[in-house]
């Protein structure tokens, strides 16, 4: 009788053990995710800059549009990536900046300017689609850990450690008029 349990006890500790190393490597692949879904963010949003600030200095655009969409994208490229909740706004400034200088009369003289506003148009659209997907994957991702970190094993065993709880990625991203006919 008292070997039988022995071997449950033994039985239960590898369980447990398996549990714990199983969730912590889990939730660390699903920290690593959030790591490298933030950093391709990161990416798109400096292409995106660097493309609306092609945009602005291409000469296709009035003065006032070229002014307002150099200054946003240089605000995007100085800002400060520690600080999320600044970024957040800086990038969905330079959104609204494109939908303000992009209306329809600039839109369609870029269009037709083959040679110089039609490849740059498409430059930022392509950057601007990809700023979406990479921002859906992040808060994807950030939403994985949550809902790790949200279970009771996770949270009563400390598997997180020391490791901030990731936050989602808000911006306003969405130029529809650069997709119709872009």
């Amino acid at each position: 009788m008292n070997l039988s349990w022995i071997v449950g006890a033994i039985a239960l500790a590898v369980v447990i053990a398996w549990y714990v190393s199983y969730g912590a490597a889990r939730l660390d692949r699903l920290h690593t995710r959030v790591e490298g879904a933030l950093s391709v963010l990161d990416a798109q949003l400096v292409r995106r800059a660097e493309a609306t600030l092609e945009l602005a200095n291409c000469g296709a655009l009035d003065a006032a549009s070229a002014l307002i969409l150099a200054g946003a994208a240089t605000d995007s490229l100085e800002a400060d990536t520690t600080d999320q909740r600044s970024r957040e706004a800086i990038e969905s400034d330079l959104t609204q900046a494109l939908e303000l200088a992009l209306g329809e009369e600039a839109l369609l003289r870029l269009r037709q300017d083959e040679a110089v506003g039609a490849p740059v148009l498409q430059r930022v659209a392509t950057a601007n689609q990809r700023v979406e997907l990479a921002r859906r994957f992040l808060n994807d991702a950030v939403t994985d850990v949550r809902r790790v970190r949200r279970k009771p094993g996770v949270r009563l065993l400390r598997l997180a450690g020391h490791a901030e709880l990731p936050q989602t990625f808000e911006i306003d991203d969405e130029l529809p008029m650069l997709v119709r006919g872009a």
